[in-house]
């Protein structure tokens, strides 16, 4: 990997996993699979819940919105990884890295809302169902997607901000495949970084309060399913909602470790391994797993791969 005069100008080196070039190219191979398996998915969920009358619910109106903002995040990064591990390069201009920084974020802040929301809208559906058209409102859906949106943009713009303000002071060289704050501010100089770390901590804090009202949606949930007569019912609902919890909590718990604990000078392959875990599997299973199960959805997926025109209605 070329290294010349990459901490002279006002970009970066990112080293990603190896500086091999057999491991360089296996890796841009994995990604590129993991890329165009997030990309089919997320967008054939975008089209089907467009096209098909029968998926205008709020749920599939939250999870068409989970999908743009999953291809928004693979999109981001996993490019120019593939990019810089086929030309063996790693450097990244100044610019491509505070994109970087500001659409990972913006995405991630507004991932973690849309996925409390839609906890709630399930916790609505199956705990609240008389009320449910009138709490899950076309119009409170809206408004609620606005806000999500807008959240997460705030959320990158001040992080952005924050972090790009800061001197770098040591060599540019980011232990990583993409432009990672916590790497960003080991190059810091003196205490430029404690802006930073303050926006970081209160940002974990308001990730752990959405991922706690998302475990107790599932709690209120699992009970009142377990008072079901139904054992048809019951396995449906536990077979849908058990995965989403689970990648959820891959993707929070992942993303909270990494950012928070103190960053080495030596970075290990588990660090590299868990930045995996909240910047690429979520968006590439999140089709799959809010799919899978659903029949709905499987019966607009035939529709569209047999070229049927969907009904407007």
């Amino acid at each position: 990997m070329i290294v010349t005069n990459v901490t002279t100008v006002s970009g970066f080196l990112l080293l990603g996993f190896s500086d091999k070039r057999e491991l360089q190219i296996l890796h841009a191979w994995l990604f590129l699979l993991m890329y165009l398996l997030g990309l089919a998915g997320n967008f054939i969920i975008i089209t089907i819940t467009t096209l098909d009358p029968q998926l205008q619910s709020p749920m599939y109106y939250f999870l068409k919105h989970l999908s743009l903002l999953d291809l928004s995040s693979l999109s981001v990064t996993v490019p120019q990884s593939i990019y810089n591990s086929l030309t063996g390069s790693g450097y990244i201009s100044y610019y491509q890295c505070v994109l970087q920084v500001f659409f990972f974020l913006s995405s991630g802040c507004s991932e973690v809302a849309i996925l409390t929301v839609m906890s709630y809208d399930r916790y609505v559906a199956i705990c609240l169902p008389l009320h449910y058209e009138v709490i899950m409102s076309p119009r409170t859906c809206r408004w609620v997607v606005t806000a999500v949106w807008i959240s997460g943009g705030i959320s990158g713009t001040l992080y952005t901000a924050t972090t790009f303000s800061m001197r770098f002071c040591r060599a540019k060289i980011i232990h990583q495949f993409f432009c990672d704050i916590p790497q960003l501010l080991k190059l810091s100089c003196s205490n430029d970084y404690l802006g930073v770390v303050g926006l970081t901590a209160f940002i974990s804090v308001m990730t752990t309060t959405c991922f706690t009202a998302i475990c107790f949606s599932y709690v209120q949930i699992f009970s009142t399913v377990l008072r079901m007569p139904s054992a048809e019912g019951r396995s449906k609902v536990f077979s849908t909602c058990l995965p989403h919890l689970c990648v959820v909590s891959f993707f929070v718990s992942t993303g909270i470790f990494a950012y928070l604990k103190p960053t080495s000078d030596s970075p290990t392959a588990l660090d590299l391994v868990l930045s995996i875990f909240y910047t690429i599997l979520p968006p590439t299973l999140n089709p799959a797993i809010y799919s899978l199960r659903n029949e709905v959805m499987k019966t607009a997926l035939r529709k569209l791969l047999s070229s049927d025109s969907f009904p407007r209605g």
